[in-house]
């Protein structure tokens, strides 16, 4: 959850308990962690930001059912679709704003591709986003949503002043499409800090999740090595922290 611009945001919303397994054509995903909150602890949310919502680890059964608890949804355009109700589809580079005391906060969709060239078909739309406060327009916050480095990747640091980046890692894999990477591993990490220089970095999307391959220690270690690690904010489960 992210406090911006006097709005309260959520991204890629998931409820469920430990030891949940969910089941999407051939593909079982393993919870081994839950929620440091539960739903009703973090309302009111102002706004959605769901990178997809064909996979569980984005969005499980507790965290569709609390989305016509927000005030709105934004969504790829086939999602919004798919889930109705308040959900707005946004392609990339597509814009919304959301209206607050402290003037509108501007919503930007940003490409995404969710494994390996080719893939799109197999996994669907997926997005980013790139969150805009009326206070400080140039001061940019960018949520990559489920994918890898590539150039879709830098063309989001072609067109905003980036400076706080929540970072999907985890290098998830799945049995079914072999070996590859379907998230941001370490090295795509560091590429995507090294596109930004100005952004401190925050990774998320990389634990509670049996298909992980690998975590939070392998992205510190990573930008370790490579001199980055000023740059980098791992977080807590559950604990607040200040993106400035």
């Amino acid at each position: 959850m992210l406090e911006i611009g006097g709005l309260r945001i959520l991204t890629d919303p998931t409820f469920d308990p430990a030891g949940s397994e969910l089941t999407n054509g051939p593909v079982t995903l393993r919870k081994t962690m839950g929620p440091a909150l539960q739903a009703n602890q973090i309302e009111p949310i102002h706004a959605v930001l769901l990178s997809h919502d064909q996979h569980y680890d984005n969005l499980d059964t507790a965290g569709r059912a609390f989305l016509p608890k927000a005030e709105r949804v934004f969504t790829t355009p086939s999602g919004a679709d798919r889930l109705g109700g308040n959900a707005i589809g946004l392609r990339p580079w597509e814009q919304a704003e959301v209206p607050s005391s402290n003037g509108p906060v501007r919503i930007t969709a940003t490409p995404a591709r969710h494994g390996p060239p080719g893939i799109e078909p197999v996994s669907g739309e997926v997005a980013g986003f790139v969150i805009q406060s009326a206070q400080n327009p140039d001061e940019a916050v960018y949520i990559t949503g489920d994918t890898v480095w590539y150039e879709g990747v830098t063309a989001v640091a072609l067109r905003f002043r980036i400076r706080s980046i929540v970072l999907h890692g985890g290098a998830a894999q799945v049995k079914a499409r072999g070996p590859v990477h379907l998230t941001m591993n370490r090295g795509d990490a560091v590429a995507t800090a090294l596109a930004f220089p100005e952004a401190l970095v925050f990774p998320v999307h990389h634990s509670g999740w049996e298909h992980f391959s690998e975590n939070q220690q392998t992205l510190i270690d990573a930008f370790a090595a490579a001199g980055l690690s000023s740059r980098l904010r791992p977080l807590e489960p559950g604990v607040t922290v200040e993106m400035a």
